[in-house]
């Protein structure tokens, strides 16, 4: 008695072979199937599309037109006017002076936190603060730097009754100094939180390694621990950077007059009430934020890819 055929002789056949095939899942040959894992990104793909690349697209648009709709690049040049050079400059002092602050301080404070018991309560409540504090800006946290330090402030008084007054030459918090200050505030522990996945990766071995060869302390960090963390420490860096120049609400709350910074010189543009308003410029600037920004980004990027490469 002849056996029977192996199933894939029916695979170029018709009728019940191939048929028989198919019931069981198995792709005829020359038949193409939709692929549908895509399916779960659509949503991902809608909430960027209405929230990030829609906003971009009306702001470059925005910026190459007048207010009749006309093209133009006048909107660029206007960015060279000395008020928004100085409030560009402005906001990139404040980011990097908080970012630099944030970065060290975030970073002491995280290897202090990832020295401890992974597991303990320190630790989970760290982080868990961090969190919180990460996220705090806007109206409220200005309303507490104002009633806590603030000239009425009660630390404030209560400091200036004991003889130090930290106002000597006038009220900073209004100014660049206190903005640096606040930015800190939320600069520190999102600094703990983007870093200390970093520390977590360094092997407790590399450091007994390095001392049983002789090595100390100097040496572990300036051979094994600093160069595998720098790229980390300056990739955060620039995130905070980032995120420091764009924010807008807690300075809109603190500074009611002026514009120190390019977020508030955008809502002068916006909104003005003088008859100065100039939505071309506005949008010139915003796309000037957004290009600083993407190269940022790009860059925290690039150094995080590497990072990765060992915190693993």
């Amino acid at each position: 008695m002849t056996a029977p055929l192996p199933d894939t002789t029916y695979v170029s056949g018709r009728g019940s072979g191939s048929t028989a095939i198919a019931a069981a899942g198995r792709p005829i040959a020359g038949s193409r199937r939709l692929s549908l894992t895509w399916v779960g990104l659509v949503p991902f793909f809608i909430y960027t599309g209405l929230f990030l690349f829609l906003p971009t697209l009306i702001i470059v648009v925005g910026s190459l037109t007048t207010k009749d709709g006309a093209f133009t690049t006048a909107n660029f040049s206007g960015i060279a006017q000395s008020y928004l050079v100085k409030a560009f400059g402005a906001s990139i002092t404040i980011s990097a002076a908080s970012a630099a602050i944030g970065a060290i301080g975030g970073a002491l404070l995280a290897y202090a936190v990832a020295t401890g018991n992974p597991r303990g309560i320190l630790r989970r409540t760290v982080t868990s603060a961090s969190g919180v504090f990460a996220q705090f800006g806007g109206v409220t946290l200005a309303f507490a730097f104002i009633a806590t330090v603030g000239y009425t402030g009660v630390v404030y008084l209560f400091l200036k009754d004991h003889g130090l007054d930290f106002y000597p030459k006038g009220v900073w918090l209004y100014d660049l100094p206190g903005l640096i200050l606040i930015y800190t505030y939320f600069q520190i522990p999102l600094m703990l939180i983007v870093f200390l996945p970093a520390l977590d990766g360094i092997r407790p071995q590399w450091r007994e390694a390095t001392e049983s060869l002789g090595g100390g302390t100097w040496h572990y960090w300036r051979y094994v621990a600093g160069p595998l963390l720098a790229p980390s420490f300056l990739g955060c860096t620039l995130l905070l950077f980032a995120n420091s120049f764009s924010a807008y609400a807690t300075a809109a709350a603190l500074i009611t007059q002026g514009g120190v910074i390019v977020p508030l010189q955008i809502a002068n543009l916006l909104t003005s009430e003088t008859g100065r308003a100039a939505p071309g410029l506005a949008k010139s600037l915003a796309l000037a934020m957004i290009v600083v920004v993407l190269v940022v980004t790009t860059l925290y990027t690039l150094l995080q890819r590497r990072t990765s490469q060992w915190v693993r």
